[in-house]
């Protein structure tokens, strides 16, 4: 299964999904699907999550790359391959060449996380930070395959591309084969494309609902103007799905067998990261939380049974600490608050003391005794606290206030 530039736009078919699923048979991971009570109760229906944040290299990524790169003619892969992504398409182009034998380059961003630099070197790929945006990346990477005649792998608009993600839409109806709604991320739309080209010709009935990012939904206005629409400075923490541009080849797709795309707002992805790393022990990113953030969002939404697609676990630490705390804050479990005192020996520990009489866990405190802005005797503390929801927050305020302090932040 090959296309060429001239029949890049050639429909793909449930034929080129099961094809691309005997060609992947011992290289892609059958992903686990796992049952989610706590979201099921929510729900009120059974919800099952399928588990591509532990496929290899952490992402459903490496499917469609292995597709593309295995279907280019021998004088193809003489030349090798490049690619430019931030961190998932770049770590399955480069197993994929890998196992393969091909010759791969891959331009990222300066400021990608070490850990998925490193992780796309040691899959054997050479790796070349250029630009500050994607979009940078991306200039440099094609114009390196015209230089060099390397063949460029673009992480979502080919038909071999979206082939090989649709194989993880045959895995969810063998594995959970009742499925009534299956909930998926959709950046350029690589992978909504091929879960919907397989799941909508097995079964027709099952209901297929892309989810995006909020500030960086480029596919409701295409979808409204009937043609991908780019969309300016698109802005998310789910850098899996942060496009400003759908895909040509899969809008098509997306646009006749997609049946709607909901957007999700940064409180509600990171509330969906901590859900699933407390109830499901789940290291997923914030693009792969992106239909659990759906469920979270509009619960009575979806009928059951419910498939939602953990996309993705390449989160780098730095943001998990960041996404965690503030999924924590959007729950009413994070209190961050700013408050003077009078600056005398043991006004710290009486503040920590009636903190402690409501049961308050100090995370961290931040003591400012030298300011302009403040008194001759005064001090200035800000303490973060986890709380337990919204209630025990205004029980900590109340408190604050009754022992006579004035919180100003």
């Amino acid at each position: 299964m090959s296309y060429s530039t001239a029949d890049s736009f050639r429909p793909v078919t449930l034929d080129d999904v099961r094809g691309a699923q005997k060609m992947l048979s011992g290289v892609a991971r059958v992903t686990a699907m796992e049952g989610s009570r706590h979201l099921s109760q929510m729900v009120g229906a059974p919800v099952h999550l399928k588990c591509e944040n532990l496929q290899r290299t952490g992402s459903f990524k490496l499917r469609g790359a292995y597709v593309r790169i295995a279907g280019l003619l021998p004088e193809e892969r003489a030349a090798g391959v490049v690619a430019a992504s931030a961190g998932n398409h770049a770590q399955g182009v480069a197993l994929a060449s890998a196992l393969l034998g091909v010759r791969s380059t891959v331009f990222m961003p300066k400021g990608a996380p070490l850990p998925k630099v490193s992780a796309t070197r040691d899959y054997g790929a050479e790796v070349r930070l250029h630009g500050q945006v994607v979009d940078e990346t991306l200039a440099a990477a094609q114009e390196y395959a015209a230089e060099t005649g390397a063949v460029f792998i673009h992480p979502f608009d080919h038909p071999d591309i979206i082939a090989g993600q649709g194989t993880v839409g045959l895995e969810i109806l063998e594995q959970c084969p009742e499925a009534r709604t299956i909930l998926v991320g959709i950046g350029g739309g690589g992978l909504a494309a091929g879960i919907a080209v397989a799941a909508k010709a097995l079964r027709p009935d099952v209901r297929v609902v892309g989810v995006q990012a909020a500030g960086a939904a480029a596919y409701p206005p295409s979808l409204a103007a009937g043609r991908p629409v780019a969309i300016e400075n698109p802005v998310t923490m789910a850098d899996g799905i942060k496009v400003g541009r759908p895909g040509d080849v899969p809008f098509g797709i997306i646009g006749d067998l997609v049946d709607e795309v909901r957007t999700v707002s940064e409180d509600e992805l990171s509330a969906a990261l901590l859900l699933c790393l407390e109830r499901a022990k789940l290291v997923v990113e914030p693009a792969g939380a992106s239909p659990v953030a759906a469920l979270l969002s509009e619960p009575g939404a979806f009928e059951g049974p419910v498939v939602a697609v953990l996309s993705g676990g390449n989160v780098d630490p730095v943001l998990m600490e960041r996404v965690l705390r503030h999924g924590m804050a959007a729950q009413g479990r994070y209190l961050a608050v700013r408050l003077r005192l009078t600056d005398r020996p043991g006004a710290l520990a009486t503040l920590l003391g009636a903190l402690s009489v409501v049961d308050a866990n100090v995370l961290d405190v931040s003591h400012v005794r030298t300011d302009p802005r403040l008194g001759l005797t005064e001090a200035e503390v800000e303490l973060h606290l986890e709380t337990k929801g919204p209630a025990h927050c205004a029980e900590v305020g109340q408190a604050l206030r009754e022992a006579g302090y004035t919180v100003i932040g």
